[in-house]
């Protein structure tokens, strides 16, 4: 299977593994550059975000490799991806290098470009899943159906977060009731004084790999109900995406769902 991937997603899968290397070099260079942003080492968000790119790009290569009789389209989808995730980790790598911030920086010209670059470039890879989304509503996939269907909410959800995404860098901002900074959680850095976006943006992201690897587990275990735990999980998965989330029963918030959009 893990050969027949590469075999059949090859770019993907390498594109996959040179932000894996991304991610360790970095992780390295953190240890011997203490320079910081916004009150944590410079290049913790180049790392993440390396790592996210890790699961998004071999996620897609999976995704694509059932897709059959599609092979120009998925070569675009494909192709598009790697293309955004290089324009967006060298911006991100770069920004990180200059001492400043990527995201929600218009202080000068070239970084406002920079920003704006980034926020297109996103946009368009969002098009690109929504294509996969098609393709799955669309062709004739050999899965079973509760797979299918985790896959098609996975990718709703991806949406969703997306969205959420687009609003924040519209506001040049992701907290909410205070200013982007401060204390925040180890490694995320979510904020622990106030509502944080960026928290709700993760869920949803990441329920491109949660709701169809659910999908999957629970189709092993009980077939016949597979497809109404399927829903269930991802109406469930979708309520936490609007909720706040709090660090104890009367702890400070420390990130705010979707609906935090509305408060912001």
């Amino acid at each position: 299977m893990i050969a027949k991937l590469f075999y059949e997603q090859r770019a993907l899968i390498i594109a996959g593994f040179t932000a894996l290397l991304g991610f360790f070099i970095l992780a390295g260079l953190m240890f011997f550059d203490p320079t910081e942003i916004l009150g944590i080492n410079r290049w913790i968000k180049p790392m993440k975000f390396f790592m996210s790119f890790v699961i998004f790009l071999w996620t897609v290569a999976l995704f694509l490799s059932f897709v059959k009789g599609r092979e120009s389209f998925t070569r675009v989808i494909s192709w598009g991806i790697i293309v955004i995730y290089v324009i967006e980790m060298s911006i991100i790598v770069l920004q990180a290098a200059r001492g400043t911030t990527s995201h929600f920086n218009v202080k000068a010209l070239p970084d406002a470009i920079l920003y704006a670059v980034m926020g297109i470039s996103i946009g368009i890879s969002t098009l690109f899943i929504g294509g996969i989304l098609y393709l799955y509503f669309r062709e004739r996939i050999e899965f079973p159906k509760a797979i299918i269907w985790g896959i098609r909410l996975g990718i709703i959800v991806f949406l969703l977060g997306s969205f959420e995404g687009g609003y924040m860098s519209a506001q040049f901002g992701h907290s909410v009731g205070i200013s982007d900074g401060g204390p925040g959680l180890p490694l995320v850095n979510w904020s622990t004084i106030g509502g944080d976006l960026r928290a709700a943006h993760f869920l949803g992201l990441h329920a491109l790999q949660a709701v169809p690897l659910f999908a999957y587990l629970i189709d092993r275990i009980k077939k016949s109900l597979a497809v109404t735990f399927t829903f269930a999980f991802a109406a469930a998965y979708v309520a936490v995406f609007f909720s706040p989330l709090h660090s104890g029963v009367d702890g400070p918030p420390i990130g705010c769902g979707f609906l935090g959009i509305l408060r912001s």
